[in-house]
């Protein structure tokens, strides 16, 4: 089973807390995604089982997958690509040993001239290791994919991630330099290093990358971008009139940064009327129906959240279905509803067991 090196060789608390959009705790889940949205379009050869497999994959429907993929594999399609939606699958089911082995399986499968396939199992490999915690083991594989290709920036940030982990704030910042040299203005990159780097406890240093990229001078930065900047900051007055300019060229992300800088100041009705401004006149957004049920639960409306909650899984986006789902039970808890609530998080844990957060609140449901 061969990871990129091996190749060289031939010739990657609401009574429980509820869920924001991005949960603290999740940061480092996070920031490891790049790999796992790959996923949504496949690598291209999939036969139709093995595609069939991935749309299960979609829908959360992980032994589903597994079971297409079985008949795949009978049937004689790719293995390797059965074997990387089997690796997948078992992601989505935090059996994180068995789709690392799987990824291992995909790769063990190459013909030993490096392949693009390879590079997307091996940041998918990283990232199921990352998952168990297998730090130094995330960090090998990137370095494997940097031997291979140096100007994978990607690789940088994430291998930045699996060093803050492991406490090399050093190594770490090597690599978060690194990145933000490769590409100065991806705004979206230095956020993200903000909060992995305010995560392990080095905000100083995640909003020192702010400044010096607001203090640049850049022209070409919009008003959604020094926004942003200015909310991470802390700056919040001008997060907000920024954002108010920005929110005239649309958007579900300028809307929601406005309504979560007003929540910032404590003017929460200003807020909620910012999400349902939006929701009022544009296509639905489960990230804005899941950050309106925030902004009314810390209202004291709890029905409204529980009404913004549920409109929110309606939408069918799977990347927010987890963090909905968890939030409709914390609304029915804050409702009195416990038996609704602890029927939901029973369900709940099936999906997503390995949520320690909701296993704690699942044991104050079971004395309700």
């Amino acid at each position: 089973m061969k990871r990129i090196e091996r190749q060289l060789e031939i010739k990657e608390s609401f009574g429980g807390a509820v869920h924001g959009a991005r949960c603290a705790g999740r940061v480092l889940v996070f920031a490891l995604g790049i790999g796992i949205m790959l996923l949504l379009g496949g690598c291209g050869g999939e036969g139709e089982k093995t595609q069939a497999a991935l749309e299960l994959i979609r829908n959360l429907d992980y032994q589903g997958a597994l079971g297409q993929l079985d008949s795949a594999e009978n049937e004689g399609e790719n293995a390797r690509l059965v074997n990387r939606a089997r690796g997948i699958a078992y992601m989505g089911l935090t059996e994180y040993e068995q789709a690392a082995f799987f990824f291992e399986a995909s790769l063990g499968g190459s013909s030993g001239m490096v392949e693009n396939l390879d590079f997307d199992l091996n940041y998918y490999l990283a990232a199921a290791y990352s998952k168990s915690e297998k730090y130094a083991e995330a960090e090998a594989v990137y370095n494997a994919v940097l031997a291979l290709r140096p100007q994978e920036k990607d690789a940088y940030y994430l291998r930045g991630n699996a060093r803050l982990a492991q406490g090399n704030y050093v190594g770490a910042k090597e690599d978060f330099d690194r990145a933000v040299e490769m590409a100065p203005k991806d705004y979206d990159r230095l956020i993200e290093i903000y909060e992995v780097l305010e995560y392990y406890g080095y905000k100083d240093v995640g909003q020192q990358y702010l400044r010096t990229v607001l203090e640049s001078g850049d022209k070409q930065m919009d008003k959604f971008v020094s926004g942003r900047i200015y909310y991470y900051l802390g700056e919040y007055q001008s997060a907000c009139i920024a954002l108010e300019e920005a929110k005239e060229k649309g958007g579900v992300e300028s809307y929601l940064y406005l309504g979560r800088a007003y929540e910032a100041t404590g003017d929460y009705n200003y807020a909620a009327n910012v999400y349902n401004s939006y929701l009022g006149s544009n296509e639905g957004s489960a990230e804005m129906y899941n950050q309106l049920g925030l902004c009314e639960i810390a209202r004291g409306d709890y029905q409204k959240a529980l009404e913004a909650f549920q409109a929110g899984m309606q939408v069918g986006n799977s990347a927010m279905m987890q963090t909905l789902s968890f939030n409709e039970i914390v609304a029915y808890e804050h409702l009195g509803d416990f038996k609704q609530a602890f029927v939901l998080m029973e369900n709940y844990l099936k999906n997503y067991p390995d949520d320690v957060q909701a296993r704690r609140e699942y044991q104050f449901l079971s004395s309700r």
